[in-house]
């Protein structure tokens, strides 16, 4: 038995009493160590227990709960920081009230003036008395008018299909005939049409194209509309004809990639785009580019993965701004082609949000000092570039001095798992391309705009779910680059495709630059304004 666990008198031995200390302080080491393992392996658990909740709540909030990020820090404090009670809180860390006179005005409710819609044709419907009506019922005689009264009502005509006969009329020389000599016929010609011996005209391609790239309609509700008026046509015709108005537009698209390519700074952002395969759809990709205020289009480019190739082959010899997220392959994209990489805030501001209840006294403090990034950069939109710039040099590096300083002291007092420490990490490892915008006036702080570009993509990959090939895949590239682009510059799609159509297949190369989405729009307000 174990002279420890015994109740035997300790040996007299000295040499035996001191292996018996030595084995009482290794067991003694050993149980040490065991409970360093457990307290290690609790520790890692409730490490990965508090990671699954953040993740079941990211989910949650993702399809339950707003959209949108903004954070009331006031509450926050009021409802996390419970130690701060006592104390009163800052002014600063208060939400500002909505007083300015620069404040959104909150929408009236009721009627709106029907009469104000005066773009719209009118039908005017006057409603008489019948003549048995019109004498008075008292004395007999026949009443005279004195006034009416007018209301409004909107109705709704459902379009309607039509056919054009087309009928060329043809010339012969009869003298020539008489005299056997070759005949001579002449045939007149009729314009040039979208589609060389085709069915569909200019105007129904442009409703084609703008239900489904515009309005997210997929071509099996387009047919069924269709056959509602009258007119039978497959879906299958109804994509060839996509794929046939992508061809002819194609020389244009290709000149708004080159335009884009002369930007300052291109915005870009990708999306899943489902595509059709043997055994399960593949993962392709639609990419979006957005030009700078002086190459003002949205381009999109297809490819059948997400691999850097397809943004290197597209960027070819760019090297102005390129603002992304933090996708990895921008990196030895930016490097190799001396790139300069600027990073999206909103991204950022994001990775904190969805944390934001795990560690308040982080997570206020960065998010509070984000927002007045975003509040300095509303003071900067009406800016010139220069202005701009100084005005970030000028405030807002303070702001990022003073965050980076709080990242790097945080980051040393939490574990490398933590879902604080990731959204900390992201911003640490991105801030050369975070910072961009205080070395550049010409760069915006986020890439939303690029990203509500994905909006429409995502839209549609909810109502026709994949395309069939890659060349559904370049049919929907071209095509959403025009309407996105007409929804940039407000245009109307369906008026712009339209004529476009209508002149495109007569119109030389050296004239293409005539039909660009703004280009077409300053003459349209050319024609507008001058007098009729």
């Amino acid at each position: 038995m174990d002279a420890t666990s015994s109740n035997l008198p300790w040996p007299d031995d000295p040499q035996v009493l001191k292996r018996l200390l030595l084995e009482q302080q290794a067991h003694i080491a050993d149980l040490e160590q065991q409970r360093l393992t457990w307290q290690q392996k609790q520790i890692e658990l409730e490490l990965e227990k508090l990671r699954l909740e953040h993740r079941l709540a990211v989910l949650l909030k993702r399809y339950y709960g707003p959209r949108s990020e903004k954070v009331d820090l006031g509450q926050l404090l009021l409802e996390f920081a419970q130690h701060l009670e006592a104390r009163p809180l800052p002014a600063e860390d208060l939400p500002p009230e909505n007083s300015s006179p620069e404040a959104p005005r909150r929408l009236r409710r009721g009627r709106r003036n029907l009469a104000a819609f005066d773009h719209l044709p009118t039908l005017r419907q006057v409603h008489d008395l019948p003549d048995p009506e019109k004498p008075c019922p008292c004395c007999g005689q026949e009443r005279v008018k004195i006034g009416e009264e007018t209301t409004w009502q909107v109705e709704y005509v459902p379009g309607h299909f039509q056919r054009i006969e087309h009928v060329q009329i043809k010339y012969a020389c009869r003298q020539c005939e008489q005299e056997a000599r070759p005949p001579q016929i002449t045939l007149a010609e009729k314009p040039l049409q979208p589609i060389d011996k085709g069915l569909p005209g200019p105007g129904l391609l442009a409703y084609v194209v703008t239900a489904k790239f515009a309005d997210y309609m997929p071509l099996y509700r387009l047919e069924n509309i269709f056959a509602r008026n009258g007119f039978e046509i497959s879906r299958a015709t109804l994509c060839l004809w996509a794929a046939d108005v992508a061809d002819l537009i194609e020389p244009l698209y290709r000149r708004m990639v080159e335009r884009v390519l002369q930007s300052h700074v291109i915005a870009t952002d990708d999306t899943v785009l489902p595509m059709l395969a043997a055994e399960k759809c593949r993962q392709a990709r639609l990419w979006i580019y957005l030009g700078d205020d002086d190459q003002p289009y949205n381009v999109f480019d297809f490819t059948a993965s997400r691999s850097r190739d397809g943004p290197a082959k597209f960027l070819g010899d760019y090297s102005g701004v390129l603002l992304a997220d933090a996708y990895g392959g921008y990196d030895g994209i930016c490097l190799e082609k001396a790139i300069t990489q600027a990073g999206c805030w909103a991204h950022a501001r994001r990775k904190f949000v969805d944390c934001q209840s795990l560690l308040t006294q982080v997570t206020g403090p960065a998010l509070k000092l984000i927002g007045q990034l975003f509040q300095i950069e509303e003071q900067a939109k009406k800016l010139s570039g220069a202005e701009r710039l100084a005005l970030r040099q000028r405030e807002s590096v303070p702001l990022l001095d003073e965050l980076r300083q709080g990242l790097v002291t945080w980051q040393g007092q939490l574990l490398p798992k933590h879902p604080v420490a990731g959204a900390i990490g992201y911003i640490l490892n991105q801030w050369g391309p975070l910072t961009a915008h205080t070395r550049d006036g010409a760069v915006a702080i986020h890439n939303n705009l690029a990203e509500q570009q994905m909006k429409r993509i995502a839209l549609n990959r909810k109502n026709s779910l994949f395309v069939g090939n890659e060349r559904g895949g370049r049919t929907a590239a071209i095509l959403s680059s025009i309407t996105s682009t007409c929804r940039r510059h407000d245009i109307d799609p369906q008026r712009y495709l339209t004529q476009l159509l209508t002149n495109l297949p007569a119109t030389p190369l050296s004239q293409l630059d005539h039909w660009l989405p703004d280009a077409w729009l300053r003459q349209q307000v050319a024609l507008d304004a001058s007098p009729q």
